[in-house]
């Protein structure tokens, strides 16, 4: 157990090493390249902050676990929007541009319907269990494809926009973002792999798990990277991230999940099926409150407040 929780804090560090390291060179191939941070944050971060929790699907799904592989995703894409961008927010207020209010967020909320209508085929279809097939996964996959079509179109039409960015040469851009993705998926891996032995010692179910220890442990990067990009006042980059990494989640991740094998749905995940899509109308309705296109620190500290709820429901549900 000791060991465990060495591994754990050692894991951390690497985490905000790796953050650092890709927000950097993000940003600064994002200049050089005349592309939109937005555009970046939405493929290269969203891909990498992602990476845990691809591993740990697969992982998951290999070793017949479909409740950590579910709630890892549900739990996590509820965790980026209530505790990462409510942190970040809470740091330093983010401007979200037009197209990330009416097309990516939508997007996302899309990815929380259609899990929802997917994984309940006893009430809709009248089958005898509900799960996600891998024709589900491979109409995820499909819809993935047109995202990532439509994000470089994004990439033709937007220029790099007026963001402060340090800009480095090609060859130290390529190493900051290259070895920031390794030490997020390093660090994401050893965390969760750790977080999982830590909780099981503690005997906690794999529903429980999946949503709450392993869903925050592979949203950690993402974290990392948000708060870091707010820091640095890259707002496209930190709200980019956690909307396309809710994106990436689903229809790929997710996705090739099931397309690996099909994964049985609870009905009790329908209760957290829910949370995410009331947690991403709210972010859209978020943005005409108050500061139009804009997230207050009120707002973030309204979403922690909520996702302590969320936690503290699950506590109580067990």
């Amino acid at each position: 157990m000791i060991l465990a929780i060495i591994l754990v804090i050692f894991s951390l560090g690497i985490l905000i090493a790796g953050g650092e390291s890709l927000v950097r060179g993000a940003a600064s191939l994002a200049k050089k390249m005349g592309i939109a941070p937005l555009v970046i944050g939405l493929t290269v971060v969203a891909f990498g902050t992602s990476a845990p929790e691809l591993i740990v699907n697969i992982i998951s799904v290999l070793k017949n676990t479909p409740d950590i592989a579910i709630g890892n995703i549900v739990g996590s894409n509820i965790a980026n929007i209530m505790l990462i961008l409510g942190i970040s927010t809470a740091i330093y207020p983010l401007t979200v541009q037009k197209s990330t209010v009416w097309k990516e967020i939508p997007f996302a909320l899309l990815a929380g319907v259609l899990i929802f209508i997917m994984a309940n085929d006893k009430i809709l279809d009248g089958n005898a269990a509900n799960a996600l097939t891998r024709t589900d996964g491979l109409t995820l996959i499909a819809i993935f494809i047109i995202f990532l079509y439509y994000t470089f179109g994004l990439a033709q039409t937007q220029g790099s926009g007026e963001t402060k960015v340090q800009e480095y040469s090609w060859t130290k851009s390529l190493l900051f973002t290259g070895s920031g993705l390794v030490l997020l998926f390093i660090g994401g891996k050893i965390l969760v792999e750790n977080a999982i032995i830590l909780a099981r010692l503690a005997g906690l179910s794999e529903a429980f798990i999946g949503l709450t220890i392993v869903a925050v442990g592979t949203s950690l990067p993402e974290l990392i990277t948000s708060v870091i990009a707010a820091i640095h006042h890259h707002d496209d980059i930190a709200v980019g991230n956690v909307v396309g990494s809710n994106i990436f989640n689903v229809f790929w991740v997710l996705g090739l999940s099931s397309t690996i094998k099909n994964l049985p749905v609870g009905i009790e995940a329908n209760a957290d099926f829910l949370v995410n899509i009331i947690a991403t109308l709210l972010l859209f309705a978020f943005m005409f409150i108050s500061t139009r296109h804009k997230l207050n620190r009120w707002q973030g500290v309204l979403f922690i407040l909520l996702y302590a709820g969320y936690i503290a429901y699950l506590i109580a549900r067990g």
